[in-house]
């Protein structure tokens, strides 16, 4: 692939020389990041999510775009250390991209946040299931897997304190599937609001049997 980045991506460059890192690694096909022969690392670091398919209503001006994909969503692991002084959480890059890619919305902010844009297009709504106080899309987590192998790419940058970085792309990047932390982005609150409705919508439906699918694609 060729890396084209647009100017605004370029100017940055001149900023910070790990965004650079973050914007210029090559974004993998899903099949790449879950597959047996994976690059992902079991390291720590940040990832970031390219779309060349923008999902639902989401607006994307001003987000980075390369070789017709559009950066929407960065994401870091593991998380920062609690204040409390109880160690870091083990997860790593690897664990991380694989339950964004095939795990369901219950563990992934990212699937949430697609899902629910996307959930008239194909066809399900956010639901409660088990004992009732998880939330995801059932069934329909395969068809979103379906969707985000079909239309997104990821790429990463391994980095011990990747809080720290992500909180510099937050101050410089527009990323309008980020909620927590992303008050750059305009649409980060119209993005809490679509959630927030699906999730009030699935507190009054019945709960459902748990179908044990997960994101699983093929």
């Amino acid at each position: 692939m060729t890396q084209q980045l647009d100017q605004r991506a370029f100017d940055i460059y001149e900023v910070d020389v790990d965004i650079q890192g973050i914007l210029s690694n090559e974004p993998v096909r899903r099949d790449v990041a879950v597959g047996r022969d994976t690059p992902v690392p079991r390291e720590g670091g940040v990832y970031a999510w390219w779309f060349d398919e923008l999902p639902g209503e989401v607006e994307a001006s001003g987000c980075i775009q390369r070789d017709g994909l559009t950066l929407l969503y960065v994401g870091i692991s593991p998380k920062a250390p609690p204040k409390t002084g109880t160690l870091v959480s083990s997860q790593t890059l690897r664990s991380r991209i694989t339950t964004h890619y095939a795990g369901n919305a219950e563990g992934s902010t990212l699937r949430l946040s697609l899902g629910c844009l996307l959930a008239t297009t194909l066809g399900f709504e956010l639901r409660r299931f088990g004992s009732g106080t998880r939330m995801h899309f059932g069934e329909g987590e395969r068809e979103l897997s379906r969707w985000m192998h079909d239309h997104a790419r990821v790429s990463w940058i391994a980095d011990d304190t990747p809080w720290e970085l992500e909180s510099r792309l937050f101050g410089k990047l527009v990323l309008p599937l980020n909620i927590s932390g992303n008050a750059n982005c305009r649409f980060a609150a119209r993005m809490s609001e679509i959630r927030r409705d699906a999730r009030t919508r699935a507190r009054a439906l019945p709960v459902l049997a748990n179908p044990g699918v997960g994101g699983r694609y093929p």
